[in-house]
């Protein structure tokens, strides 16, 4: 796919592409599995938040297959695999001055999490 420009982006909406892809791929963890946001620092493009990073969560549910917009973005393929929410307490995110009734969900890929 050539490079994403403004007609390009108008077609594609036009024409209800999505990045969600239809294929038969394991899902690395289901729901109520606790994971870790893996501490990375990748140079290019990424979804993962830095507040996350390094973080433990509870994988909430599964979306599904879709295009890795890391590999995407720096054109080097779609490397599809499993999107999950990932819910996050506050204080494990921001420490125990944060609220403790207080949680924040998270989408994130396969690549961005680890088993904890």
């Amino acid at each position: 796919m050539p490079l994403l420009t403004a007609a390009l982006a108008q077609r594609l909406i036009a024409e209800g592409r999505t990045a969600k892809r239809d294929v038969a791929l394991p899902a690395k963890f289901k729901p109520g599995d606790h994971v870790i946001a893996r501490n990375m620092h990748p140079s290019g493009h990424t979804r993962i938040p830095r507040y996350v990073r390094g973080r433990r969560g509870i994988v909430d549910r599964d979306h599904g297959v879709f295009v890795f917009p890391d590999t995407n973005a720096e054109l080097a393929g779609e490397k599809p695999q499993h999107v999950y929410s990932v819910r996050f307490t506050a204080r494990a995110l921001w420490g125990d001055e944060a609220s403790a009734r207080d949680v924040l969900y998270i989408d994130l890929w396969d690549d961005y999490l680890d088993p904890a």
